[in-house]
């Protein structure tokens, strides 16, 4: 059978139009390919998820440190005593992975038995870049405790990425308007109970939550990360009643914590677990305890308050706390209203990007050098 020329060049047309359409097809679907992959990894989708795995911040942990809620005492760090910085000292935590940002670090989940309070929760720690790069291997650096509004348990929302606080925090790091802390997160309250808290605080009676903000979550982060020895590397955050819990915790504990970012605060312990206990919540107001602290006459703390023009009672208890003991004698304070803001933790990171993580980086001392 015979063909002729213009049967050929058809023939080969349609030939050569198909391979073109199969390579279109399979670059396609590789480049499909590459972009989901990129997307899962992001989203941690997956063959791509690290959550549950175990992480490593780079601990630099002395040999014989043992496991997380060990009795060591911190006797494992060698280091000269003069020092700056306090040398991670054991034991070291089983960190796992609850999530990853995009800059590749990881926010790194304990469940931690408290020596002091005697209280076992979660805790999630994020550090930021700069605590791996060898330019800052010999230094300590600040502390940030963040805390939650609502229940607290048995979540504290701020280890989520959608929150944007570690990538915010990283970024104004970079940026020079704050300084690259290590967050601490810990459960505020000992159960789910909405709404009932426990202000932070050792109520009789009650699991010592006050031991165990204050005491406890700070020896975890001493255990593992280089940390500044002194108040001046260690301040809280906090939204609602977290932001309460941290506005007392530095009135009630000046000499180990130097800031406070108190968004949508209370301003007066409020749970009823203080019922018949007046004197024991006298003593955890922040009312009362900045009147000590004037009388006193130190030391310096710093205040950041912040709250949404959209909020509605919580501004005027705050304005009254400030007009009353707002820049008088060791209290200074800040004020940073969030135009359009309202009494959620989204609005609370724009305020914190707006001024007041500038204004108590300041205040707050690090990476410092051991000398």
């Amino acid at each position: 059978m015979t063909h002729s020329s213009g049967t050929y060049r058809s023939q080969s047309r349609r030939r050569a139009s198909g391979r073109k359409r199969w390579i279109i097809v399979v670059a396609s679907i590789a480049v499909l390919g590459l972009i989901t992959t990129g997307v899962m990894k992001y989203m941690e989708i997956g063959p791509f998820s690290r959550k549950g795995e175990p992480v490593s911040f780079g601990q630099d942990i002395p040999a014989g440190g043992g496991q997380a809620g060990g009795n060591d005492g911190g006797k494992g760090a060698q280091q000269a005593s003069d020092s700056k910085v306090a040398m991670p000292t054991g034991p070291a935590a089983p960190f796992k992975n609850a999530n990853t940002l995009s800059d590749g670090t990881e926010i790194g989940v304990v469940t931690y038995q408290g020596k002091k309070s005697g209280f076992t929760g979660k805790v999630w720690v994020w550090a930021p870049k700069q605590y791996k790069d060898p330019k800052y291997k010999h230094s300590g650096f600040p502390v940030l405790i963040a805390l939650p509004g609502g229940p607290g348990y048995p979540m504290n929302y701020w280890m989520g990425t959608d929150l944007g606080l570690e990538s915010s925090v990283a970024k104004w790091s970079e940026e020079g308007t704050g300084k690259p802390f290590i967050i601490a997160m810990p459960v505020l309250n000992p159960r789910n109970a909405d709404p009932l808290y426990w202000d932070g605080s050792d109520i009789p009676g009650q699991p010592k939550m006050g031991t165990w903000l204050t005491e406890d979550v700070p020896q975890l982060i001493k255990e593992n990360f280089r940390t500044i020895k002194s108040r001046d590397g260690w301040a809280f955050m906090g939204s609602s009643t977290g932001g309460f819990a941290g506005l007392k915790a530095v009135l009630k504990h000046p000499d180990k914590f130097k800031a406070v970012i108190a968004s949508g605060p209370d301003i007066v312990p409020d749970s009823r677990l203080w019922q018949g206990h007046q004197k024991e919540m006298d003593a955890n107001n922040p009312e009362l305890l900045s009147k000590k602290l004037i009388a006193k006459g130190g030391p310096d703390v710093y205040l950041a308050f912040q709250y949404g023009t959209l909020e509605g009672t919580v501004k005027g208890k705050v304005d009254k706390y400030i007009a009353t003991y707002g820049n008088k004698g060791p209290i200074h304070t800040h004020l940073q209203v969030i135009q359009g803001g309202s009494h959620n933790a989204k609005s609370y990171v724009k305020g914190m990007g707006e001024g007041s993580m500038k204004w108590i980086s300041e205040h707050i001392s690090g990476p410092v050098d051991p000398s």
